[in-house]
């Protein structure tokens, strides 16, 4: 009996072990965002408003020729029903870089906050 307890404490050491090690080891394994924002800069941007995402979780985002900026939440009602129109808009630009957990460049995220609308349509 002493010594089956002998035997399951040491195979109960050597899983916690092994379960520290795996944890440590598979941390990392995600994508991760590089915290680097720049000041905002006030940009005028011309594109198609379009709804994109799933239904869980749908982001607004005025789409370029040059490059594709996401409306934050609180400028969602200014263009929401402008939806597959085109719109010429000024707002605050965040650019934040984006890398994945291996130190990978992921692209740029680009946001626009304080929207105001200059002209719809073509």
């Amino acid at each position: 009996m002493i010594y089956y307890d002998k035997m399951m404490n040491g195979k109960l050491c050597f899983f916690m072990i092994l379960f520290l090690m795996l944890t440590v080891l598979l941390f990392p394994a995600g994508s991760k965002e590089k915290n680097d924002h720049k000041k905002a800069d006030i940009i005028q941007v011309r594109g198609t408003v379009r709804l994109i995402g799933s239904s869980n979780f749908p982001q607004l985002v005025i789409s370029g020729s040059a490059s594709q900026w996401y409306v934050t939440r609180e400028d969602w009602d200014k263009l929401f029903n402008l939806q597959q129109q085109t719109v010429m808009v000024e707002g605050e630009e965040t650019v934040t870089e984006m890398i994945y957990a291996s130190g990978i460049p992921a692209g740029s995220r680009r946001e626009l906050r304080n929207i105001r609308i200059i002209h719809i349509g073509e």
